[in-house]
């Protein structure tokens, strides 16, 4: 066992720490009521996520999410909800106790398959570092080896603009102004 107070006890600790804001940000979007909280949560997840890619010698893919998902993606989305018709939220609750339990219970099942792959598997050494993540091996990255990854982030990036677009050219509905005669 590894005492806390060493390097590798801290580094367990921080992806420990990562990992529970990404599930707790994944939890709070799966879970609000209130759409902007779904949004908030979604970012949070988001944010561990790129914590995630970082433990993995990848900072790069971190800047990426964190500037693509959190930054554009959530706009994008918080748009969306700011210029849809007000009240949408309340569909989405018809049938919340059955989507929960339904939701849980594949969570719980697919948390115990990775947990039992994840004990079961000889995992080989970590990775050593690629380069020093200056700007000419990050530039160099692109070109190269990140280039289908970089490609895909800008397909995400741009179906997400469509998506607001698509949402704000619908725009809002006018409400509808009663009048005495029927």
């Amino acid at each position: 066992m590894t005492p806390l107070a060493s390097a590798e006890g801290l580094t367990g600790l921080v992806f420990l720490f990562t990992v529970a804001v990404t599930v707790g940000g994944a939890t709070l979007a799966a879970c609000a009521a209130n759409l902007i909280r779904a949004v908030t949560g979604l970012a949070i997840g988001f944010l561990g996520l790129a914590g995630l890619f970082y433990f993995l010698n990848s900072p790069f893919v971190a800047l990426m999410e964190i500037l693509i998902y959190v930054g554009a993606v959530c706009v994008a989305l918080v748009f969306g909800i700011m210029l849809a018709p007000p009240r949408m939220d309340r569909l989405a609750r018809a049938n919340r106790n059955f989507g929960a339990a339904a939701a849980l219970l594949a969570c719980g099942t697919l948390f115990g398959l990775v947990a039992w792959v994840g004990a079961a598997t000889d995992w080989p050494r970590p990775a050593s570092l690629v380069n020093d993540g200056s700007v000419a091996a990050i530039g160099k990255g692109l070109l190269s080896t990140y280039s289908m990854v970089f490609e895909l982030i800008s397909l995400v990036l741009l179906v997400a603009i469509l998506g607001a677009l698509v949402v704000a050219r619908s725009g809002r509905g006018l409400p509808q102004i009663r009048t005495g005669a029927k």
